[in-house]
């Protein structure tokens, strides 16, 4: 994985992701740290924009559930889970797009 700095990306552009070989992953720097990956395209955009939304929402899911676990607030039984889960998919079969 290249890294290039956001600098040099806002600066340079296109120049700057010429020097990174085609298909590798890239990661834009700040002068914080890492911001943001720039993760190359193959095949159906639809199909791999809904597999990267797949992936952050459960990264967001595992952070959620450490978190509740270590404040202690995971008291949620599997039926209130279930409930919320059909309560989320009843909304998104009603409005074509959250589908």
């Amino acid at each position: 994985m290249r890294q290039v700095s956001l600098r040099e990306f806002r600066t340079r552009g296109v120049k700057a992701l010429k020097e990174v070989p085609a298909g590798e992953t890239t990661l834009l720097v700040g002068q914080n740290g890492p911001a943001f990956f720039l993760v190359p395209v193959f095949g159906d955009v639809v199909k791999e924009d809904r597999e990267l939304r797949r992936a952050m929402a459960l990264a967001s899911l595992r952070e959620s559930w450490r978190l509740a676990e270590a404040s202690g607030t995971c008291q949620a039984s599997n039926g209130e889970i279930e409930a919320e889960i059909e309560r989320i998919r009843s909304t998104t079969d009603e409005d074509p797009e959250c589908a």
